[in-house]
């Protein structure tokens, strides 16, 4: 069936811009006709006319009435798409989404928990006569899909307070954006073997001539490793990672933070006092570490911020910004390439572009990371945190 649609599209692609109005509908309806269950379907998305469009043509087929062909609609006519009409249409689609997308991080392929019909009302309730055809239809475009309901085992039972947990990460970043303040994800990418060694996907290359790797990829602590530590800014869709070479410590994860925020951070956010950070719960940055909390303390008076920390809950880590945003993209970047040394990893990070404008800067990172420091309770008695009084745990404002 796949094959028969695409040669389909080659077919059709050249032949319906020389024909006028009624010429197009009858011929995919005889086209759809011929094709069978689900010809209608299968033809509206070759040629993007609509179902309607095709059934009229059908209509035409079945009552074999001559009509004369002469007169065909003026270029430009008829009625305007929605998105032509209200530019701003996807983008408050998109808004309206975001708080409870759901997907594979590593893969662009997302979806919904909101079903159209939902998603019509809400857009109606703001002033958009739009149906629920082409709410759908404009989400298959924007590349989600309609998914079945399963649940997934992440290694340990959901908490109670997850989805709360994930609504009020996402009022604080709201608010944070509308007041012009930096808000970034930030998590540490997994680490990468440096070597001949296989990396996942493929490229294209001259038949025959694929790039020859060592057959195994078995754990050797000689062989060095890539700890890419990225820091995703939201608001302006920019990405920053540190390539260390070390440890995967608190300190590096700040020092990371640190990087992004004198290099990308305060020349683009002059005015900002807060930043927000939307982190994992364990990890680098986990909420329990004593270590992460001391080192951004002295982070933040260092540069006179106000730093809120906003963790997602134990098991949801793939819910992250920073995963499906710029290590998904990363990934992309990459595939099929071996990251043969240190400069490799940095100059296929920094080369990580998107159609939405990413824009990605990379470092390396050589300092050597301590582990095992253990922070006195004087230290911890001296950073400045206040508790949110929703999960306190989670959610805390380290002042300078």
């Amino acid at each position: 069936m796949q094959e028969q649609a695409r040669e389909l599209r080659l077919k059709l692609a050249g032949v319906l811009p020389l024909m006028n109005e009624r010429q197009r509908r009858v011929l995919v309806a005889a086209e759809a006709r011929a094709y069978g269950r689900g010809g209608v379907q299968t033809l509206a998305q070759i040629t993007g006319m609509s179902r309607q469009t095709i059934y009229r043509g059908l209509d035409d087929l079945q009552s074999q009435r001559p009509q004369p062909s002469e007169r065909v609609r003026r270029a430009g006519g008829g009625r305007k798409k929605l998105c032509d009409q209200h530019p701003q249409l996807v983008r408050r689609l998109e808004r309206l989404l975001e708080p409870t997308v759901r997907g594979d991080p590593q893969s662009l392929l997302r979806w919904t928990c909101k079903s159209v019909r939902n998603l019509q009302a809400e857009m109606e309730r703001e002033g958009y006569v739009i149906s629920y055809r082409t709410i759908a239809n404009l989400l298959h475009a924007q590349e989600y899909s309609l998914q079945a309901n399963r649940k997934s085992r992440e290694g340990q039972e959901d908490h109670p307070d997850r989805d709360a947990q994930f609504h009020y990460i996402n009022d604080q970043a709201k608010q944070s954006l509308q007041w012009g303040a930096p808000v970034i994800s930030v998590d540490t990418k997994k680490k990468e073997l440096l070597g001949n060694y296989k990396n996942a996907g493929q490229e294209w290359q001259r038949k025959g001539q694929a790039r020859e790797v060592l057959s195994h990829d078995f754990p050797d602590p000689s062989v060095p490793k890539a700890v890419p530590y990225g820091v995703y800014d939201i608001g302006r869709n920019t990405g920053w990672v540190n390539v260390g070479t070390d440890a995967d410590t608190a300190e590096f994860a700040v020092e990371s933070i640190r990087q992004w925020w004198k290099h990308m951070g305060k020349p683009r956010y002059r005015r900002a006092r807060t930043l927000l950070i939307c982190a994992d719960s364990g990890g680098s940055n986990g909420y329990r570490l004593h270590l992460w909390k001391r080192e951004l303390q002295k982070f933040c008076t260092q540069q006179r911020l106000t730093i809120t920390v906003c963790h997602f809950p134990p098991g949801t880590s793939k819910w992250n910004k920073i995963e499906h945003r710029l290590f998904s993209y990363i990934t992309l970047n990459w595939r099929g390439r071996p990251l043969s040394d240190y400069r490799t990893v940095v100059s296929l990070i920094a080369a990580t572009t998107t159609k939405t404008g990413l824009v990605v800067k990379a470092r390396l990172d050589r300092n050597i990371y301590a582990r095992g420091i253990k922070v006195s309770a004087e230290e911890l008695q001296s950073i400045k945190l206040d508790r949110h009084e929703f999960h306190g745990e989670w959610n805390y404002t380290i002042k300078p």
